[in-house]
């Protein structure tokens, strides 16, 4: 039996959206466009979300992937993903204004490495091959990082020694694939050392928690994401896996009017690099397919702000 059209409901995960890592990335990049001018170079996506992406373009970003595409003099953005060491050496010799805008978190990560490092320290690190802040973080030494992406690997990775072994993980993977991994790494070197808090930062967390509160709710759970976004892969994973059918979408435009037949209650939730203005025209979309009301889920409320470096500080007054 069809539902209603004056019975469908959406229902709104909290919380959703920008982090305070992308919300401080995006600014970085305006910010230099506003003091230096256009055009400023970001190396790579500066978060991974084709509309920022496309509305930084119209304000004069040019993204590169190879410092080489800098002309000299320019001024530069590191992405939130982080970069190698050797790329940000090479940033620095060719003169230009840097500012780095990788995640606090993601910083934290790289600063841990380094520190064990020089204590003759090995990792291991979680993550998935190919995705820029792995690149950036396992780029932080020349040798001694070894990635695993899923529990078969752990059985085939090679560490010279085991007695200084240290475990990092990219910031944005599911909590409990992650766990799971970490569970196989430890089995197998029970003496390896994990981080003193957890690498998958709060924000990534924080949204995992509130799709798995509200996917068992629904009839239908849609996630507002770019396809390039791990967290908002992560995000369809947690609700998929909850029996709950999940579909991703970059904006309103990818809505299919079919997922909607014969089900009331929808989920919405959004990547932490999906503006709140894409999660909005979905609603108005679900809306024009028949939905009467959104409320609101209860969840966590996040307050964390990070600040800007120095030289792009609003200037006292």
């Amino acid at each position: 039996m069809p539902v209603p059209l004056q019975d469908r409901e959406i229902y709104l995960a909290e919380p959703r959206g920008f982090c305070a890592g992308v919300d401080r990335a995006i600014e970085i990049v305006q910010r230099a466009l506003d003091k230096f001018g256009a055009p400023v170079y970001v190396r790579h996506e500066i978060v991974h979300n084709t509309h920022v992406v496309n509305d930084l373009k119209s304000k004069g970003a040019i993204f590169i992937e190879d410092l080489n595409d800098v002309p000299e003099g320019a001024t530069l953005v590191f992405s939130a993903h982080g970069v190698p060491k050797v790329v940000e050496k090479q940033a620095y010799e060719l003169g230009f204004t840097v500012f780095d805008a990788t995640c606090p978190l993601v910083t934290k990560v790289h600063v841990e490495v380094a520190k064990l490092a020089k204590l003759g320290f090995e990792f291991i690190m979680i993550g998935h091959k190919g995705h820029p802040e792995v690149e950036g973080t396992m780029g932080q030494l020349e040798s001694g990082i070894h990635l695993v992406e899923d529990v078969a690997d752990v059985a085939r990775v090679r560490p010279q020694q085991s007695e200084k072994l240290a475990v990092v993980t990219q910031t944005t993977l599911s909590m409990d694939d992650a766990a799971e991994i970490l569970a196989a790494v430890q089995k197998r070197f029970p003496s390896i050392q994990s981080p003193k808090q957890q690498d998958i930062c709060y924000a990534t967390q924080n949204r995992q928690d509130a799709v798995k509160f509200m996917s068992p709710q629904m009839d239908l759970v849609i996630v507002v994401g770019s396809p390039t976004s791990s967290n908002s892969n992560r995000l369809k994973d947690v609700s998929s896996n909850l029996g709950t059918p999940t579909y991703m979408v970059d904006d309103a435009s990818e809505i299919q009017s079919e997922w909607f037949e014969g089900r009331s209650k929808v989920g919405l939730t959004a990547g932490a690099s999906a503006p709140e203005v894409l999660v909005q025209a979905v609603i108005a979309r679900i809306r024009e397919l028949g939905a009467v009301s959104v409320r609101q889920l209860e969840g966590i409320q996040e307050t964390i702000k990070f600040p800007l470096p120095k030289g792009l500080k609003t200037d006292p007054h």
